[in-house]
This record gives structure tokens, C-alpha cells and sequence, in this order.
């Protein structure tokens, strides 16, 4: 291959096409038809020396050359980019742009609301939006652009993703005031063992899953729950507990900030479960970009504290 005479927007058809899979949509991508694709393809065949890709009924499939460049290239083109971008002086009070947050409710209250004084307060040009997390799915959001950000458990991340460690959060049993099976118990006090495991549970599970990694430590112990009923959110877990003698897990922080809306009483699991560390993700080719770095520092800036919020702090209310 000849490198002085390659045409680098040829990689830039590549590139969109490992991104949407088809010439067609690559074409709609970058604003071209999609015989301009198929024949940039066929150009950049011939400078490599490969075919790329091979038709395997209606769908395209790489070959394993072209499989090698995927990420690199991604990489590589996002250097480009960000060295011929001049920088660029970002003033809040008068920037104007949309900000796309990919989250679990969690979020809606633990975030938005003090994002939202925030930007009316210093960046009033600046819209924020959430989306709902796709659990397994957030590495595609953020590929695609769907998402400036991501808010999510700690977990393996490609290489052309940048993270930025957020807060742990433990978890603690919620029951409605007045379920007579905790009447007896302080909000704050350890739930007992046979307590927890006999009563009927409703589980965040946004996939449907019946197990999560509270079980995984009854399992150790020989021990397991009655899990009843799932729900896809959050707040869906609030509403069962609040509503029923159902019981439920929640990160702390969220059961903390929910309880009084909710008349709801709080206790420390009986067993230990591994607290989750929370990470924030966005793609390495907005890494510099001004508005989005100001974005991702002042939600940083929000969700660091709710490190500081422990079990140690709710058990001293049950043993002041």
C-alpha cells in the first residue's frame, strides 16, 4: 500500500460502516449514497490489498484483517480529529447545547435535580437530558453518540472509553412503617437473618433477572430469599414497599433521600454484600471537547459526596 496517495476519507467510510453495519445506513451517516460507499470500499480494497468484508446473507461480516483495524481506527481518527480541532475558549453563562446522560433512575434523584438548579443558575443555554441505561448495552450508546455520558457500575470497558471513578454505595433493606413483620425492629437495626430470607421481596431487575448480588451472598452462606416480584426501576421498588408488607433492597444514598417520601423504614442487610463502585464513561474523542468536559466535571462534582454516606451512619441511628 501506498500511503502518500491514500485518500484518508476512505477510512472514514470504513469507520462508519463497522459502526452501522450496512452500506446503507454508513451512507446516511455520512451523507452519502450508498453506491458512493460501495465504491469507496471498493478503492480502499484495492489500497489494502483485502476485501473487508464478506456478505453473509443480508449482512455484512468483516474479514479478519478488517477486524484487527476496527478499534484502532476508531482511536487513530478521534486523534486526528482532536489535534486538527483548534481549542476553543467555553464560557457556561453563554454556551448553548444538549447534554445526553445514559443512566438508571437512580439518577432522577440523585442527580438531576441539583444538575437542574445548576444549569439555571451558571449555564442556562445548556439542556440536560437523561436517558434510560440499557444494562449491557451502554458501551453501544456511547459508540454510536447516543449518549454523552454514562453512569454505571464499575465493569471492563474498551479502550476508547475514559472512566472516572464516582462514589460506592452499599445497599439497606426498605419496609413500609407499619409492616407488622418489622414493627419490632428500630429503623437502623440489622434486619435478622430468618427475618430477611422469609419475607417476600421485590427485586430491581430491569432485565427480568430473579437473582442480583445479594443472593449470590446468601448463596455462600447456604441461604436464600423470596423474591416475589421484579420491577424495572428504582421508584418501582419504593412504591411496591411502601404499598405492601413486600420487602426490598436499595443503594443507601437513594434510600436515604426516598424514605420520608415514601414512610419508609430502613435496616442494615444480615449479611454483607459487596458495595458497588459507580463510574462515569463517555468516549475518549470528547475528552477535550469544552462543553462536555465542563458537563462531566460539574456532574462529578454532585455525585463525589455520596461516597461519604455509609451503614455505619444508619446503624448509629438504630444505637445512638
Amino acid at each position: 500500500m501506498n500511503f502518500a496517495t491514500l485518500d484518508l476519507n476512505l477510512l472514514r467510510v470504513l469507520d462508519a460502516v463497522f459502526a452501522e453495519g450496512s452500506t446503507v445506513k454508513a451512507g446516511r451517516r455520512l451523507g452519502l449514497s450508498q453506491s458512493a460507499v460501495s465504491g469507496a470500499l471498493s478503492r480502499l480494497r484495492h489500497a489494502l490489498n483485502d476485501p473487508l468484508f464478506v456478505r453473509q446473507g443480508n449482512q455484512l461480516v468483516a474479514t479478519e484483517f478488517a477486524e484487527s483495524l476496527r478499534h484502532d481506527l476508531r482511536a487513530e481518527l478521534d486523534r486526528l480529529e482532536t489535534l486538527l480541532s483548534p481549542p476553543s475558549h467555553f464560557d457556561p453563562a453563554t454556551a448553548s447545547g444538549l447534554f445526553r446522560i445514559s443512566a438508571a433512575d437512580f439518577f432522577c434523584d440523585m442527580l438531576m435535580p441539583r444538575l437542574g438548579d445548576l444549569l439555571s443558575r451558571k449555564a442556562p443555554g445548556i439542556r440536560a437530558q437523561l436517558l434510560d441505561l440499557v444494562p449491557r448495552h451502554h458501551v453501544e450508546s456511547l459508540e454510536r453518540q447516543q449518549a454523552d455520558l454514562a453512569l454505571l457500575p464499575d465493569t471492563d470497558l474498551p479502550d476508547w472509553m475514559m472512566r472516572e471513578p464516582l462514589f460506592r454505595s452499599e445497599y439497606a433493606v426498605l419496609a413500609r412503617r407499619g409492616n407488622p413483620a418489622t414493627k419490632d425492629l428500630r429503623h437502623g437495626e440489622r434486619m435478622p437473618f430468618d427475618l430477611f430470607c422469609s419475607l417476600p421481596h421485590v427485586l430491581f431487575a430491569p432485565q427480568g433477572d430473579l437473582t442480583a448480588q445479594s443472593d449470590e451472598a446468601l448463596a455462600k452462606v447456604g441461604r436464600r430469599r423470596r423474591v416475589v416480584m421484579t420491577v424495572p426501576v428504582f421508584s418501582g421498588v419504593c412504591r411496591v414497599v411502601s404499598e405492601s408488607d413486600l420487602i426490598g433492597l436499595l443503594p443507601l444514598q437513594l434510600a436515604r433521600k426516598v424514605q420520608p417520601v415514601y414512610g419508609l423504614d430502613l435496616f442494615v442487610p444480615p449479611i454483607a454484600i459487596d458495595p458497588i463502585q459507580l463510574i462515569g464513561v463517555w468516549h475518549r474523542k470528547a475528552d477535550t471537547a469544552p462543553m462536555a468536559a465542563w458537563m462531566r466535571q460539574q456532574i462529578f462534582d454532585i455525585l463525589r459526596p455520596l461516597d461519604r454516606i455509609d451503614l455505619r451512619g444508619l446503624a448509629k441511628e438504630a444505637n445512638p
